[in-house]
């Protein structure tokens, strides 16, 4: 076996495990709400959420992944991109990992593109990213939150007034069963967006490596990619079911307090936008996504009832998850040239 090929074997078992680490950190963006309102269980959520993690593959096409594999401009005859990408998942790697020890929500979908366009930069710099891709995404940074909570602050609504006349009891009995079916939605959007990012991510590398043609379509009924599919669904519901449980509290309990039917509807308007972006081959925050909605649905009580301490340091974060892994993987990069070359 030749070294490029067991260094591709290396980076896609990275890839993998940033899936599983993924679902990890994203365990509260599915599970938060269900669980602070105390719906379900922490360890009946996680499982609940794995498992429509894995199930959204045979709902959602890999357009998602698409434009992820579309992030840097790779030419199939060059192998040091092998590396880019290896150095990308490195630093999107770590960012999860330091962002997960903090107790912050941040986006895995960031810090990928982040880390692949920082490493593609210090390669070969500007020439090298396809910029439409990276704007794709970019300019879904306010947005997507800014849907959620306008979906969740709208749908608070609408069910306040068609709720109006019942009993507090009764609406919380309703809406507690209610939220199997939107924790449900919602996992499923986060499965179909973000599981498809790594896929995306290998069909890169596969491409840098000359093993797959650069127009290789992912399809689950084609054995060359069904593994890719499989394998990437596999490891963000796995990664799901471990739980992130610094960041459920924070989620689910340190923004707002959250009562089942606002659970509902801060689920259900972050699966609406979820499934939207996915439809339109948008990569976008999960994290970013379910806090808007939460917030939106918290509004609809009370502002002061926002912990906007906590939100201003999550936007921080949002901030910051771009500029800083491609700064990482830039060094990553580096790193692993002056390995190979000693230059």
């Amino acid at each position: 076996m030749s070294p490029i090929m067991l260094v591709i074997i290396m980076t896609v078992a990275v890839a993998l495990l940033f899936d599983v680490i993924n679902g990890f950190h994203d365990a509260a963006n599915s599970i938060a709400t269900v669980v602070s309102t105390r719906v379900l269980s922490p360890r009946v959520a996680v499982w609940w959420a794995a498992f429509f993690n894995f199930v959204a593959m045979f709902i959602f096409a890999p357009s998602v992944a698409d434009t992820i594999s579309k992030i840097v401009k790779i030419d199939g005859h060059d192998t040091v991109y092998v590396y880019v990408v290896l150095a990308g998942l490195i630093g999107a790697i770590i960012w999860d990992l330091i962002t997960w020890r903090m107790g912050l929500p941040t986006s895995s979908s960031h810090a990928l593109i982040g880390g692949v366009a920082g490493a593609g930069l210090a390669y070969k710099g500007l020439d090298v990213i396809r910029w439409s891709s990276i704007w794709k995404t970019v300019k879904f940074i306010p947005s997507a939150p800014l849907i959620g909570l306008v979906f969740g602050f709208s749908m608070m609504l609408i069910v306040y007034w068609i709720f109006r006349r019942w009993r507090p009891h009764d609406v919380d009995r309703l809406f507690r069963k209610g939220q199997l079916l939107s924790a449900a939605l919602y996992s499923l959007g986060h499965g179909g967006n973000d599981a498809q990012k790594t896929m995306g991510i290998i069909m890169a590398l596969l491409v840098a490596g000359g093993i797959m043609k650069p127009d290789t379509k992912l399809s689950l009924a084609h054995l060359n990619t069904l593994w890719i599919i499989l394998s990437c669904h596999l490891a963000m519901g796995l990664g799901t079911a471990f739980g992130g449980w610094r960041i459920v509290k924070t989620m689910g309990q340190k923004i707002t307090k959250l009562k089942p039917v606002g659970g509902f509807c801060a689920e259900s308007a972050g699966a609406a936008t979820l499934f939207m972006a996915t439809h339109m081959g948008i990569p976008v925050s999960t994290t970013h996504t379910i806090t808007g909605a939460i917030i939106g649905v918290g509004a609809t009580s009370r502002l002061s009832g926002i912990k906007w301490g906590v939100a201003s340091r999550i936007v921080w974060v949002w901030i910051f998850t771009i500029p800083v892994t491609g700064f990482i993987s830039a060094g990553f990069f580096y790193l692993i040239q002056f390995a190979r070359t000693g230059f």
